[in-house]
């Protein structure tokens, strides 16, 4: 095997394939920044691009946009709480606060290095347990994934630890709004209302830019500030700082790290579900993680992106070894594979070990060219969170939209986006947490299909078995302890010394809400009620494949509906409190504009209604000169075409000025 690692780290050495190690982690950089393109969508557009090179030339290039997508996505997670991937939706938790505190740079530092260490780790394991992981992941089954899915939406939930009932009903939400669209065991069409784009689902795209994008910009919009309070300049130093933290955090960095490199080798699990399983796995063993994760604690950063790039290195065990794909983007880089004549699969192990090992190390090369690369750049990228709100809201909302359409390439995948945005911002005014929302939106196909087979196969008995008794076991027990423990006196004289203290605003910066907030929040919890009733209703008739999930999370969101209730009558749930403090009006204009604009797609295309709406917000806004504005849209819409309809050759929507004028829509290139 040495000798085949010698001889790989030759043939990548190759001037001209590190030429193309380099641009692919360029471009796989690029890509990570801009919200809903992602890995998946920049591996199936580039593979074209391989089919004259070499095979060594060509999977180093594509592997190498693979590698780095999730380093750069945490850009945009830091600055603006915009995922640049799903899987980098964990990262916004800790490292958007950061940035409205003025830690930036130390957000970065931590981020990148976490990554650069993440993707070594990944990369060093690939290389040493290819041979030996075999029967490991053979004898993995359904109810072992089932188990897998459900404890990691466990830990998830647990970390609401004062709004517990609140984070199962979020999680119940997010597996019933999994559930919308064609059924594959029955073909049952379920919740589609006879409207086409609902036959395949939500969209993933839309609803997690919804559900985290879309509230930070209304209040964002709502504050008329910028992102950060502080306006110091990012250095080296904040850097530095950030790389301190890792060092100091060594344990977890490995920890997660083989967190991701495990779960990214069980098909079926990718980016989406990994980080937040790690996030949850650190949230719960890091001491103090409890009151300080998801307010800007940089050990949260660090857990979800040494997790995120250290799956790369372990979705690529199944697919070399076997010809499984661990995720959906592995399943193009199969298909890149079998394009250049080779085929996955034992003889990666023997005869063509060169290839595996000329892998492992593009892997390394690219996570540690992409961190260097962020590394230069983040300073530059930082100064963004200094521009105020006014001039900054309308260019990400923009970027947003075109991102949100990429879900299905649908109108509807932005009626998707305002939807959830809404639901996002009222999540997050009444302070209901949304992470196990969009994690059980992500395993809803996965849980439904491991439970129907599971079921199918065992019966109830696949809870025995020894994996899933020991995971079911946790659940219970991280379920059950915050619900027991308010029962002690300790507890009560916990709340006692906090209600003692000053109740317009509280130590942390979270106010006690409103009288129309805990009006508002007993009004949402009335409309679960009904959902889930009429859910168990209008799935009574399907067969019995078709409702199980719907029904058993249907029931389930109801037991923690009506245990909040009681709950709450004897005294064992704290006040409502809410971290926003914009005002509501201010907020929901922001809303009215993010409506102006989606309206504005399907009225007078794409470009052009989102050119009319930044210059609308700046100066409306923004109060800027509408020279200035000019000056500001002119090269943002510029580059937008450029990339969007040039390079990548994304279809626009159809408008209704397209449609009356049907030749204007050829002139224009089918923008409008």
């Amino acid at each position: 095997m040495l000798e085949a690692a010698a001889e790989a780290l030759f043939i990548i050495s190759d001037p001209n394939r590190l030429m193309f190690v380099a641009l692919g982690t360029l471009l796989g950089l690029m890509i990570g920044v801009i919200p809903g393109i992602g890995g998946l969508v920049g591996l199936a557009l580039l593979l074209p691009f391989t089919f004259a090179l070499d095979p060594y030339t060509a999977l180093a290039f594509l592997v190498g946009v693979q590698s780095v997508t999730t380093t750069s996505d945490t850009i945009p997670a830091v600055l603006f709480g915009v995922p640049g991937t799903t899987g980098s939706a964990a990262t916004v938790l800790d490292g958007h606060p950061m940035a409205k505190n003025g830690e930036a740079g130390r957000a970065y530092g931590a981020a990148f290095t976490a990554s650069v260490c993440g993707g070594l780790f990944g990369a060093f394991m690939l290389g040493i347990s290819i041979p030996v992981i075999r029967p490991f992941i053979m004898a993995v089954g359904t109810p072992e994934l089932l188990a897998i899915c459900l404890l990691g939406l466990t830990l998830i939930v647990s970390l609401s630890h004062r709004a517990l009932f609140k984070g199962l009903v979020a999680a119940c939400l997010g597996l019933l709004f999994a559930t919308i669209g064609d059924e594959p065991q029955t073909g049952e069409l379920r919740w589609t209302f006879d409207n086409f784009y609902l036959w395949d689902g939500l969209s993933l795209v839309p609803v997690a830019l919804g559900l985290f994008a879309v509230p930070e910009m209304i209040d964002l919009g709502a504050s008329r500030r910028s992102i950060a309070k502080k306006s110091d300049k990012v250095s080296a130093w904040d850097q530095l700082s950030g790389m301190r933290d890792v060092a100091k955090n060594w344990w977890l960095v490995l920890r997660c790290s083989s967190i991701g490199t495990f779960l990214g080798a069980i098909p079926g699990l990718g980016a989406n579900v990994i980080d937040w399983i790690s996030y949850g796995y650190a949230a719960r063993s890091v001491p103090g993680a409890r009151e300080t994760f998801g307010k800007g604690d940089v050990r949260g950063v660090i857990a979800s992106e040494s997790a995120n790039n250290a799956k790369e290195g372990g979705a690529l065990v199944p697919t070399l070894a076997f010809g499984v794909p661990g995720s959906a983007s592995m399943a193009i880089l199969l298909g890149a594979f079998l394009i250049h004549g080779i085929a996955p699969g034992p003889k990666m192990l023997s005869e063509q070990l060169d290839v595996t090992f000329t892998l492992i190390w593009t892997v390394a090369l690219a996570n540690i060219l992409g961190a260097g690369l962020c590394f230069m750049l983040a300073g530059q990228f930082a100064k963004i969170a200094t521009i105020r709100a006014g001039l900054l809201v309308p260019l990400v909302f923009g970027i947003m939209v075109i991102g949100a359409y990429q879900g299905a390439k649908d109108y509807a995948d932005l009626v998707v986006l305002l939807a959830f945005g809404v639901l996002g911002w009222v999540m997050k005014r009444l302070n209901w947490p949304r992470p196990p929302l969009i994690l059980a939106f992500v395993l809803g196909g996965l849980v439904e299909n491991y439970l129907f087979i599971s079921h199918l196969r065992y019966g109830l008995d696949w809870m025995l078995k020894p994996v899933p008794f020991v995971a079911i076991s946790i659940i219970m027990f991280l379920l059950a302890r915050p619900l027991v423990v308010r029962f002690l006196p300790s507890w009560q004289d916990k709340e006692n010394s906090i209600s003692d203290k000053p109740t317009d605003k509280k130590p942390s910066g979270i106010r006690y809400a409103s009288r129309e907030e805990v009006v508002a929040d007993l009004t949402l919890w009335f409309g679960v009620i009904t959902l889930m009733l009429y859910v168990l209703y209008s799935s009574s008739g399907w067969e019995v494949p078709a409702r199980m999930l719907p029904q058993s999370f249907a029931c389930a969101g109801l037991i923690a509906a009506f245990g909040f209730l009681i709950f709450s009558y004897l005294g064992k749930i704290p006040p409502l409190n809410t971290e926003s403090s914009e005002p509501f009006p201010e907020a929901m204009r922001q809303i009215v504009w993010l409506v102006f604009l989606v309206m504005g797609v399907t009225l007078i295309g794409m470009l052009p209604a989102i050119g009319l709406f930044v210059f609308c917000y700046m100066t409306i806004e923004g109060k800027a000169k509408p020279i200035n504005t000019i000056f500001i849209i002119a090269p943002f819409l510029l580059g937008i075409w450029f990339l969007f309809h040039e390079l990548l050759h994304i279809p626009w929507p159809q408008s209704f000025l397209g449609d009356l004028f049907i030749d204007m829509r050829r002139i224009s290139g089918n923008i409008i």
